[in-house]
């Protein structure tokens, strides 16, 4: 008797697996297209035009600086007596090298800048995906970015863009 029970179980239970599948349902999106809608990427890329319009005017006032003080050098080169030759080699070599620090340094701060910025883009995008996954029942959100599922069964999943776009209040369609 206690066989058969198990025996039973045993046969129920992919049964019960099968049927729990049936119940069983996925999102889809294009992280990137969602990402590139939202309003707040679109002020985040301002943010970042207008501080790299500054570090450029910064970099070029340096650049004309230096430009202007090696013309300067040039034209009076065989002229100077040989210790204001070493200082002035000196000085233009110094302000080279800061230059091309400033230039890193520029770099640095743009990364770090634009990361600091796009980061609550990506927590905002990250709480709609969560909310909808949620709230559809979702057992996950597949990212399809860059053909990363080139397949999926419209029986088990369905496309949770308009979901996640109406979470995220964004309005259009760009791609």
């Amino acid at each position: 008797m206690i066989k058969r029970i198990i025996f039973l179980l045993l046969l129920v239970m992919p049964l019960m697996a099968v049927a729990q599948q049936d119940k069983a349902k996925f999102g889809y999106v294009s992280y990137r297209q969602l990402y590139l809608m939202m309003p707040e990427y679109t002020v985040a890329q301002q943010n970042m035009d207008s501080l790299r319009v500054k570090f450029d005017a910064e970099i070029a006032r340096s650049e004309k600086e230096f430009q202007e003080k090696f013309a300067e050098f040039l034209q009076g080169q065989k002229d100077f007596p040989a210790n204001i030759l070493l200082k002035r080699q000196k000085e233009l070599q110094d302000l080279m090298e800061k230059g091309i620090a400033f230039r890193q340094e520029v770099q640095k701060l743009l990364a770090e800048a634009e990361a600091e910025l796009l980061s609550e883009v990506g927590k905002q995008l990250q709480d709609a995906l969560n909310a909808v996954g949620t709230e559809k029942n979702y057992m996950f959100i597949l990212n399809t970015d860059d053909n990363a599922v080139p397949f999926i069964n419209a029986t088990f999943g369905e496309d949770a863009t308009e979901w996640v776009k109406q979470k995220l209040q964004v309005v259009g369609a760009e791609e």
